[in-house]
């Protein structure tokens, strides 16, 4: 089943690929997958038809209860038949259909059926979420298409936000169930089903997710909006399969959930009220795929009555009415697709006499409504023979005699909107847009043909679809009445009669249907959708208008606010014990401790930007003080480091900002205000910090760390835990230093690549550049890269010659910090921001040009590399039969060298070191960009052919 599914996705992903070479043939490729499953699940059918069952299970994080779990019984049979047949089928219809974007559409049309596969094979409820998600991100891709036209736009946006909407009600339902249940196993579920009241209200979530997805009253809006997608979409997910996803959940869980309250008033109301009142919509649509639409929901709500009632003879009535609606109402949508594509409209008042131009298509269509309708000997009449039986004797359920009437009206209104498609579709005679229309390929029309036969077929040979829908219906046991038996004739019985009168209750509703009332004077629907969508809208604009007030520093008022008085108060009402902490471990803290809170203090006190940020850098540095004195040299190292290199980036941002912080006064209550939110967290961070520590109970995890160093070949722990033991966090915190990086990049270049300085609004400074002008040593010549990018007065010769003095000694101390990491401080992140800061300095002294000419290679390969490279690292094991991230030490003899030991773990180290300094030269190319005017970045620019001219060190 694993393999299944990844049959799927690796076929979607190759499948762009494909097309460009193959063509309309990629069609065909795309449906080998489902056919495959058809054929997967068929070698499987014997033993699950005999009761049994497969499980597969795939760890993802089992102490987190994240579990893989596959599981196909007779129910999981049923449905990946249905979605795989069909897919395969409307697949291979496609190339007929599809004119432009086949790609596109070939690789989402496998892709939703790769997520229906996995949904009816999910055995674990969060798995059975993400999939249900899936189809839905699926189905919003396939409405929307390319989202050139506004009217697929709204639709996809309308189901999207209903059925995930749902979606999420459903999960809230999941959570509740599997924390009630102890298991979020299904099939654990449904074999001991929990009881209570927390299970009447899991039951009211799902079904409403439920009836989201399987389009029932009044959550239906989004289906009929949704027949502006392309007609195989609305014949595969919007018919066959993806709306079915609501019923097969109920079906699933109906044996275990149905004896609670409120599922069944839930199961009866919804279900039959949409059975109804749906098809009285379907009677008064003029377009034939709204009319199918409607059709749908009725159908739909027919099968969630059925499956949810919870007795043998319901739920082997509503399976074969699943296999039925499959098979008809997909071959009728594929057939108003053929319609359309011939004659350009859909409109039954522009249609007429269509059946003399395509007589094979009009007899296929024919038969599928036939089926619709419940005519003998189709598959569709087995299972309307079955649920009148169901609820006129098979069951004890109370009141299944006015259910019975209900389901009466509801089938001849089925009857009525299936002779109505026919009539309007190919009766009448020949004229109009009919008349110029060619008749369909037989590839077009052999796919159509396949399912419609498909319910003769399966009506005429009952006795071994029987075996597939008993083998589901016998997980409830037998009735009174003893097991119900498939058969076309049952002899003259009160069933017989119901079935009949449906007929020709129909044919009188269609031939009266103009004196109905009409359907619109039903619930708008869709228009309450639409004035819910704008009343949010306004009230997301009003809300914002009055919250969001563009001001950094009320924001993060707000944020310390609200992280104080929230977990704050839970601290204060647990008043837990602070411990007896010792006031300090050395005498140097005190007068540390006392620069760390003069310099916040004077942080908070200054008016100028670039003081408060050296205020800010000196409390960095005394934090990183007390790591030294607490023998924390690894932390101090880094501490230093990052505090330097936040003050030299922060420090090139200040050139575009005011010298002050605030051109005007700022209020004195909103500063202590501010302040007292600052101290607040400041106490609760302290607090919190003894509490956790007061708190500890079991050994700390660094003494297991400890123990296992030989392994790991080190005897720094701060770099065994980054690069052996916690590895996993470490590539998790590169990747999002990645993705930070790029963010701030794009952030900063959003209002354009100029700015230069921003207006001094009195703070002074003399010469305006970023550093103070020197004229005793003004270069007389231009003899070094880059000295047409500056004006004299901001260059130094001086520290120019020294800077490339020192650059290379700098290189050689990162790359010193990044072999030492493993034996005493050091590392990759550290060694990484050295080397970054040695190009920092040569971009600060030698501008763009310089740096250029030290950096040969993108900011952004660098620190992909980097990723690529740490990555490779952690799954190279894998590939060689070990564990993920696992480090091996190495030791060889070099003839000359002596022997060299290392542990693998040290190419990991690299691929830190390398994304750091990426990432350092990306921010730098973003910050940086005008040390000069309107400079352009390292990473765009090529080096001009005169620079390379130039003499000068490199």
């Amino acid at each position: 089943m694993l393999l299944l599914l990844a049959a799927h996705a690796g076929v979607t992903a190759a499948i762009p690929w494909w097309q460009r070479r193959l063509g309309r043939a990629v069609w065909v490729v795309a449906a080998l997958v489902p056919l495959a499953a058809v054929v997967w699940a068929g070698t499987r059918a014997a033993r699950v038809l005999d009761g049994g069952e497969y499980r597969e299970t795939l760890l993802w994080a089992p102490s987190l209860g994240l579990v893989v779990d596959l599981r196909l019984d007779a129910l999981s049979l049923l449905m990946l038949w249905i979605v795989a047949g069909v897919g395969a089928l409307v697949l291979l219809y496609c190339p007929y259909y599809v004119e432009r974007d086949a790609g596109r559409q070939a690789a989402l049309l496998l892709a939703f059926a790769g997520a229906m596969a996995g949904l009816v094979l999910a055995d674990n409820l969060f798995v059975l979420y993400v999939f249900w998600e899936l189809t839905t991100i699926a189905s919003y891709l396939l409405i929307a298409g390319r989202g050139e036209a506004a009217e697929e736009r709204r639709a996809a946006r309308q189901a999207l936000l209903v059925t995930a909407v749902g979606g999420l009600v459903m999960l809230l339902g999941f959570v509740v169930l599997g924390q009630v249940a102890g298991t979020y196993r299904v099939s654990a579920i449904v074999a001991v089903p929990p009881r209570g009241a927390m299970v009447s209200v899991a039951v009211v979530l799902i079904l409403v997710g439920a009836f989201a997805k399987s389009a029932q009253m009044p959550l239906h809006g989004w289906l009929p909006a949704a027949m502006v997608a392309p007609t195989p979409v609305s014949a595969y997910l919007h018919a066959a399969a993806m709306v079915k996803a609501g019923v097969y959940l109920v079906a699933r869980l109906a044996p275990a959930f149905a004896e609670v309250e409120p599922w069944r008033p839930m199961v009866f109301a919804v279900g039959l009220t949409s059975m109804v009142l749906a098809a009285w919509r379907a009677l008064r649509a003029t377009d034939l795929k709204l009319l199918l639409a409607y059709g749908t929901i009725s159908e739909l709500g027919l099968l969630i009555t059925l499956l949810g009632a919870g007795t043998r003879p319901a739920a082997l009535a509503g399976a074969v009415m699943l296999l039925a609606h499959a098979a008809f109402k997909s071959a009728l949508f594929l057939s108003v697709g053929i319609v359309d594509h011939q004659t350009g409209t859909r409109d039954i008042r522009e249609l007429s006499g269509l059946w003399h131009r395509t007589p094979a298509l009009c007899a296929i269509a024919a038969l599928a409504a036939a089926s619709m309708a419940g005519l003998p000997p189709l598959v569709g009449y087995l299972g309307k023979e079955a649920y009148f039986e169901a609820f006129l004797h098979g069951t004890q359920l109370d009141g299944h005699g006015q259910l019975t009437v209900v389901l009466v009206i509801g089938s001849a209104l089925t009857v009525a909107y299936a002779a109505r498609f026919l009539q309007g579709a190919f009766g009448g005679r020949p004229g109009g847009v009919v008349s110029g229309a060619e008749r369909p390929g037989a590839g077009f029309v052999a796919p159509v043909a396949v399912l419609s036969g498909a319910g003769l077929a399966l009506g005429a040979g009952y006795a071994g679809m029987a075996a597939v829908v008993e083998a589901y219906a016998d997980v409830y046991p037998l009735g009174e009445q003893g097991p119900y038996e498939l058969s076309l004739w049952h002899g003259f019985t009160p069933v017989l009669g119901l079935s009949a009168l449906s007929v020709a209750l129909g044919g009188l509703v269609h031939l009266g249907r103009r004196s109905l009332p009409a359907a619109r004077r039903l619930p708008d629907v869709q228009g309450a959708f639409d004035r819910t969508v704008v009343a949010v809208d306004r009230l997301a604009l009003a809300v914002t208008r009055r919250t969001q007030v563009g001001s950094l520093p009320l924001y993060l008022t707000v944020l310390l606010v609200t992280v104080v008085v929230v977990p704050g108060a839970a601290l204060a009402a647990a008043a837990p014990s602070l411990g007896s902490p010792e006031p300090w471990w050395s005498p140097a803290e005190p007068f540390l401790a006392v620069v760390v809170l003069t310099a916040a203090a004077a942080v908070v006190a200054t008016r100028h930007r670039l003081t408060g940020i050296l205020l800010a850098g000196a409390v960095g540095y005394g934090v990183a003080g007390v790591f030294v004195v607490r023998g924390a040299p690894d932390l101090a190292l880094t501490q230093f480091l990052v505090e330097t290199m936040t003050l030299v980036v922060v420090v090139l941002v200040l050139r575009r900002m005011p010298v002050r912080f605030s051109p005007g006064r700022t209020m004195t209550r909103v500063r202590l205000v501010r302040a007292g939110a600052a101290g607040a967290v400041g106490v609760l961070v302290t607090c919190f910090a003894l509490a956790a520590s007061a708190a500890r109970t079991a050994p700390p995890v660094s003494e297991g760390y400890a123990d296992r160093m030989a392994e790991a070949g080190a005897n720094n722990i701060v770099n065994a835990i980054l690069v052996d033991f916690r590895a996993l966090d470490t590539l998790g915190e590169i990747s999002v230093l990645l993705v930070a990086a790029v963010g701030v990049v794009s952030l900063v270049r959003l209002g354009g690549r100029g700015g230069g300085r921003a207006p001094d609004d009195g703070g002074g400074g003399g010469g305006g550049g970023l550093f103070p002008t020197a004229h005793w040593d003004e270069p007389v010549q231009t003899w070094l890269p880059g000295a047409g990018e500056r004006p004299g007065g901001e260059r130094s010769v001086l520290l120019e010659v020294a800077t490339r003095l020192l650059f290379p000694s700098i290189l050689v101390l990162s790359l010193f910090l990044l072999f030492s990491g493993h034996y005493r401080p050091g590392g990759g992140f550290a060694g990484g921001l050295v080397a970054g800061q040695a190009f920092v300095l040569r971009y600060l002294v030698g501008g763009r040009a310089d740096l250029g000419a030290a950096v040969r290679v993108p900011a952004g390969g660098v620190a992909c590399l980097g990723l690529l490279l740490a990555a490779a690292v952690g799954l190279l094991p894998l590939v060689l039969g070990g564990a993920p991230l696992e480090s091996t030490v190495v030791t060889f003899h070099p003839p000359v060298v002596g022997t060299v030991k290392f542990a693998t773990s040290l190419f990991f180290d690299i691929g830190v070191y390398l994304l750091v300094v990426g990432v350092i030269l990306k921010l730098l190319s973003a910050v940086g960009v005008s040390l000069g005017q309107d400079e352009p970045t390292a990473d765009e620019a090529p080096i001009p052919a005169g620079d390379e001219k130039e003499g000068g060190p490199r």
